[in-house]
């Protein structure tokens, strides 16, 4: 069991999804204040100057706060501001993701047209032999071939 569990951890799946996850955990902080630090405060004075995240409903009567801490400590709140700034974070990294997929994508497609040209293209002694074969074919002399 120990030599399986060793040749699992060994595979390279498993250590791509490793550095994935910890890319992604770094990148989530990344687009976190990405949103809540550029985003939302320009968000905020284009739209007048509100933040998403004190915007609550309260659940119990007995919540009377402004701002949505203070109000979790009086009481159950719907706290749809935090729900808001969450879906905006999703949004900008599935565009940033898409951007990233879309680059990689055009990359490929440029490596796979250079690859098919250089495919399509005959070897140079062929292209040789084809050009005095058709020479000949029409009658031509080439000027470099004494006769």
């Amino acid at each position: 069991m120990y030599q399986e569990f060793k040749e699992f951890i060994a595979k390279g799946n498993v250590m791509d999804l490793a550095v994935g996850v910890i890319v992604g955990t770094a990148f989530s902080g990344i687009v976190k204040s990405l949103t809540d630090d550029i985003i939302m405060p320009i968000a905020g004075a284009v739209f007048g100057g509100f933040d998403f995240s004190n915007y609550f409903l309260p659940l119990a009567g007995s919540v009377e706060a402004n701002t949505l801490d203070a109000a979790r400590e009086q009481g159950a709140v719907l706290a749809y501001g935090s729900f808001v700034t969450v879906i905006l974070n999703f949004l900008i990294l599935a565009f940033i993701v898409f951007l990233m997929v879309k680059g990689v994508n055009n990359l490929r497609r440029k490596e796979n047209k250079e690859k098919e040209v250089a495919a399509s293209a005959p070897p140079a002694d062929i292209q040789l032999l084809t050009e005095i074969r058709d020479a000949l074919v029409r009658g031509e002399k080439r000027p470099d071939v004494a006769t």
